[in-house]
């Protein structure tokens, strides 16, 4: 859901004390000194950007620098539109939040970050393979992941809706991390059996299928649900894969499941599914904390009972939609090496969790060892409730990027179109598989000439 609160920037006094309490894990260099500006995500959470900000500040005053922090709202693509102007310029910020695809978009405009990563790396653990796909530009890290705003979409679910119909989620995926014989049996055949009763009873799980941009829950869940199955559109070399057996078989599957898919699910937008939850009219949704964290403040009955917990299994493994950010340098800047030096600062161990535990745990870090925070045990209600959030050992959960099998400048079209939410649309609207793979076979023959 894309919601934000107006939250005071540079309210200095108030931050003073906490800042005066956080951790200062940094080496000076003489480079660090002169003026900095940076363009941070304007976080939906209340309360967030108050402790970025006051990390920035700390770091300010111990290097003497003068830091310039603005936070830009992702509402009409602003934080998208901001880079694409500054790039253009060559001037703005120094520092640059850049969501998902958009490094490899201004990856030119990027000053390598290969020794900040490194660093980070060592002390945190190595970055996951998505992130890794989209930061990497010619061999080189252009850009560092960045906890704030990173996420996954699993399912969120009602706990009392599924335990009515024979499910007790909370025992399939309780708040510890272990395997049990519940979670073997959570497949996406399984899921469908739900789906078809969830329809039946009006609590239709909210899954859309708008168009693009619009709708991005959607085309993440889709392209998870094409990769659980071996399912690709186009390979990392541009040869189709259309007619794979793996591809196929994500059809098959999709033409039984969007029977059951809502009424109005083709003119969904990232909002839709949050509403449907919150209002009492679904039983499950893909998505991130953000539609708990809303119920929590306004259906504080339906909070209590949602549950969220890993994606279903499919013949080729559990895969979860993710959404990735990055703080990138620009080559212009004229201090890169204090703007490269903030960034590492911000992504200490100390400094990430202090973030996180503003935003209860919304962010997700994307590094190996950065997913054992106590507010994902703590937080509530119910106390738990978003423990299988982050990327846990026992779920075996692989990190899913819709299209990324192909080489990122095709991928991007990819997800950019929605290609994914367009096939199943069509497989709804009744056309068979052939005609289907017909089409987006045309559509991808556009993206590669």
């Amino acid at each position: 859901m894309k919601k934000s609160w107006t939250i005071s920037r540079r309210g200095t006094v108030k931050l003073a004390a906490a800042a005066a309490a956080l951790p200062l894990v940094h080496i000076r260099t003489a480079a660090a000194a002169g003026k900095l500006s940076v363009g941070f995500w304007d976080h939906w959470v209340p309360g967030a950007n108050k402790v970025m900000q006051a990390q920035v500040d700390a770091w300010a005053a111990k290097n003497k620098v003068d830091v310039t922090a603005d936070f830009i709202s992702s509402a009409s693509g602003k934080l998208q539109l901001t880079p694409a102007a500054e790039t253009q310029a060559k001037t703005g910020h120094d520092v640059m939040t850049f969501i998902t695809w958009d490094v490899q978009n201004y990856a030119d405009s990027l000053e390598p970050v290969d020794d900040v990563v490194k660093r980070l790396a060592a002390a945190n653990g190595d970055p996951n393979d998505v992130v890794t796909y989209l930061a990497k530009y010619k061999g080189h890290w252009v850009a560092v992941p960045s906890s704030s705003g990173t996420q996954t979409k699993p399912p969120c679910a009602r706990i009392s809706w599924f335990k009515k119909n024979g499910l007790d989620l909370q025992a399939m995926y309780p708040a510890k991390d272990e395997k049990n014989a519940l979670q073997d049996a959570w497949t996406w055949e399984e899921f469908l059996k739900y789906a078809e009763i969830a329809a039946k009873d009006n609590m239709t799980f909210a899954m859309g299928m708008g168009s693009g941009t619009l709708n991005t829950d959607a085309t993440d869940t889709h392209g998870a649900i094409f990769a659980a199955f071996g399912g690709t559109l186009i390979d990392a070399e541009g040869k189709s894969q259309l007619k794979s057996d793996g591809t196929r078989q994500a059809m098959e599957f999709a033409q039984r499941l969007v029977k059951f898919y809502p009424a109005d699910a083709v003119s969904y937008d990232d909002a839709s599914n949050n509403r449907a939850l919150i209002s009492n009219k679904s039983a499950l949704i893909f998505n991130p904390p953000s539609a708990w964290a809303v119920a929590k403040r306004d259906a504080p009955q339906v909070a209590a009972d949602c549950w969220t917990f890993p994606a279903p299994l499919g013949p080729k493994g559990r895969f979860v939609p993710t959404q990735s950010y990055f703080w990138g340098v620009y080559k212009f800047s004229q201090n890169k090496s204090a703007g490269k030096e903030l960034v590492e600062f911000l992504m200490q161990r100390e400094n990430v969790e202090a973030r996180d535990n503003a935003c209860e745990g919304y962010d997700l870090p994307p590094y190996a060892k950065l997913n054992d925070f106590k507010i994902w045990d703590e937080v509530g209600p119910p106390k738990g409730t978003v423990y299988n959030y982050p990327l846990r050992a026992a779920s075996g959960q692989k990190p899913s990027l819709t299209g990324s099998e192909a080489a990122p400048e095709i991928a991007v079209q990819i997800y950019n179109r929605g290609v994914h939410n367009q096939m199943f649309a069509k497989l709804r609207d009744g056309q068979t598989i052939d005609q289907v793979i017909a089409w987006t076979q045309d559509e991808l023959d556009g993206y590669a000439r």
